[in-house]
């Protein structure tokens, strides 16, 4: 089944020819909740916007886009879509659920008690500035880096502990439940750091660098725990699997690879080769580089966007895509948490919305899933079950 495009979203103010301002969507993110979405629409502008609960209302909005030319003010209850005047070119966002104090010393922001949601936006002067969702308040501007902030990743336990890439080379580690403090340096890229994902888990961060190889560090002890060494181009996106088993990593020599990230082992190489079909017959190779590889909210299906304009959706046990869809100027995806549907931000700011293939995940599968949760690969291998079993569990074998 074809992804089918949903809906578009679009900048909602002139576009201006001034390089200071950008018009690229290099990020988009959804709330780990799924109620809200947001996207760097450029114009140094965050779109904030509360999300539909199914897929019918996210229809219809499409259907109302599509006969109105302009985007409506959405609500959900007595929420409303917000604009963040960040001040600079956007290139990272992250979302966390912020747990408030039991003692009273909680911000202003939260002060109903409940858990507020923030924003992390990651700006081209190497700022990152923090802002509290439901009020669309600044809470933090964290100062450290010395060139753009590309990526930014919260720690998934839904921790303050937040990790920024940077074209400075460097990743950093803030503790917001510390004022924003920085916590520590993690040096060892020679280039721009592009992407930074932290583990399900919290014990792993993985980053990507235009270099070679990807660098997987300890959320411990901070310190580098391997280089995974496999790609003959740039890595410029990563992300682990919603059990932590598998980590993968997209570059542009047009590959992703598929990796045990507690031994280091490739499991898999997904090449991406261009459809004949759909390309001019003077496009080369080259133009399949990858631009974003992420995971599908159950495990078993990943998404990525490459330079060839289409966006490829693949099962974990195949080698080759299920399912194409043709976009133009591809710069990210992100997958709905709840599963259902990917977000797509382009070159141009715009964001677009797919269909995405529903699963109803095997008994087996969500056995490995939950055992894997908590089982490193070698202490699968160490259990006294039959080798076969073993392989289901560490990926080896689907």
């Amino acid at each position: 089944e074809e992804p089918v495009l949903l809906a578009e979203l679009k900048p909602g103010r002139p576009q201006r020819y001034d390089w200071k301002s950008s018009c690229e969507t290099w990020s988009v993110a959804f709330s780990p909740d799924g109620a809200w979405f947001a996207w760097s629409q450029g114009h140094c502008v965050v779109k904030l916007i509360p999300w539909p609960l199914g897929e019918a209302e996210l229809c219809k909005t499409s259907e109302r886009k599509s006969r109105g030319g302009k985007a409506e003010t959405r609500s959900r209850g007595a929420a409303k879509e917000k604009t963040l005047e960040c001040g600079q070119i956007v290139w990272g966002l992250a979302f966390s659920a912020w747990p408030a104090a039991e003692d009273g010393d909680t911000d202003p922001a939260c002060a109903t008690g409940l858990p507020c949601l923030v924003l992390a936006t990651g700006l081209n002067d190497g700022q990152i500035k923090v802002w509290e969702v439901q009020t669309g308040h600044l809470l933090f501007s964290l100062l450290g880096h010395q060139d753009v902030v590309r990526d930014l990743s919260f720690a998934p336990n839904g921790s303050p502990i937040l990790v920024s890439a940077s074209r400075d080379k460097t990743l950093r580690v803030w503790d917001l439940s510390r004022d924003g403090r920085q916590v520590q340096v993690l040096s060892g890229h020679v280039q721009w750091v592009y992407c930074c994902s932290i583990s399900p888990d919290c014990s792993m961060l993985c980053s990507a660098a235009g270099e070679k190889s990807a660098l997987l560090w300890s959320m411990r002890s901070y310190t580098l725990i391997r280089r995974l060494e496999g790609h003959q181009s740039s890595v410029v996106s990563c992300d682990f699997s919603p059990d932590s088993a598998l980590l993968v990593t997209a570059s542009y020599d047009a590959c992703v690879i598929m990796w045990d990230p507690y031994t280091g082992e490739q499991l898999r190489t997904l090449r991406h080769v261009p459809l004949h079909s759909t390309l001019d017959s003077s496009s080369e190779i080259h133009t399949s580089s990858l631009r974003s590889v992420c995971f599908s909210p159950e495990g078993l299906y990943l998404a990525t966007v490459a330079d060839d304009r289409l966006l490829r959706i693949w099962a974990l046990e195949l080698r080759s895509p299920v399912a194409f869809a043709p976009m133009t100027n591809g710069l990210c995806c992100m997958y709905f948490p709840h599963g259902g549907f990917i977000a797509t931000g382009t070159r141009d700011g715009h964001v677009q919305f797919w269909t995405a293939p529903r699963v109803l995940s095997s008994l087996k599968h969500l056995c490995r899933k939950a055992l894997r949760t908590f089982l490193t690969t070698y202490q699968v291998l160490a259990l006294p079950i039959p080798r076969k079993l073993k392989e289901f569990l560490t990926y080896r074998t689907f």
